[in-house]
């Protein structure tokens, strides 16, 4: 059965806990869907654990639907959900909304995520139109990559303490996003009472990464899960190590060619027999 918002409501009702990874491609996404998770994410992180930038900020939009599409085709159960890149949305309203639509009509998406600044009077307003629209938005609020050069970098947010007026602005937000129509909210690289917090002060799911122990539901980005050139982040962990399975296969292949014993004669048609 694919998953709906209706079914990540009962989820949430009933106490369990949501998951959500990110993935890139076709062959990815069948794992992933597979391996049973809610909703994947088609991150912008494709920037650089996909397409071989050195940050989210270079992602096209044509990248970004094209990376969705072969997502969508794949994915069965799991709620698919496009990752607007940087300016593709708050430049105005109408063109904001238009690529919103475009990762439904042209990607197949289930949804699309944007990214919200304390305050975000601007994506608030995309939301509530998207959402009137039928286009439904997940939220995002914390550590905003597409931020990196305004906020000074992978700081993480909230350490003024869970009662700080930055928190407060936070929780405001994360109010305001729920008013505006948001299914569910991501919550990166925040302290883990502040992630608390907005939690329980709203009734949309929170879906943390970098956010603690006290949320909703938790997101990973599929590379550093895989240890497929993944990072060292304290707030990831390293299922498996794919970066040592994937280089002995190619160094054993490169060793066969090379000693002609690839391809076998299993591997010809019509072989030749000596």
């Amino acid at each position: 059965m694919p998953t709906t918002i209706r079914s990540l409501e009962a989820k949430l009702e009933n106490g369990e806990p949501l998951t959500m990874l990110t993935a890139y491609d076709a062959p990815i996404a069948r794992f992933v869907d597979a391996g049973g998770v809610d909703m994947i994410l088609v991150g912008d992180t494709a920037g650089h654990n996909h397409l071989g930038y050195e940050d989210p900020l270079p992602v096209t939009m044509q990248e970004a639907l094209s990376n969705t599409a072969a997502v969508s085709r794949a994915a069965e159960s799991a709620m698919v959900i496009g990752d607007m890149p940087f300016l593709s949305y708050g430049t105005s309203l109408e063109t904001s909304v238009e690529n919103a639509g475009r990762f439904l009509k042209e990607s197949g998406a289930d949804a699309v995520k944007l990214e919200t600044p304390p305050g975000g009077e601007t994506t608030i307003e995309i939301t509530a139109r998207c959402t009137e629209l039928g286009i439904p938005v997940q939220g995002h609020l914390g550590l905003t990559p597409q931020r990196m050069n305004e906020i000074g970098g992978p700081v993480i947010q909230g350490r003024e303490g869970p009662d700080s007026a930055f928190a407060d602005e936070l929780v405001a937000t994360a109010e305001r996003l729920e008013e505006a129509g948001i299914f569910s909210l991501v919550l990166e690289g925040t302290t883990e009472g502040v992630a608390k917090r907005i939690t329980e002060a709203i009734d949309v799911p929170t879906i943390g990464i970098g956010a603690g122990r006290h949320v909703d539901g938790q997101v990973l980005v599929i590379t550093d899960l895989l240890g497929l050139g993944a990072e060292d982040y304290k707030l990831s962990k390293q299922y498996t190590d794919l970066d040592e399975i994937v280089r002995g296969a190619v160094e054993e292949y490169v060793e066969e060619v090379e000693d002609g014993a690839f391809p076998a004669r299993e591997n010809v048609y019509e072989p030749i027999d000596d």
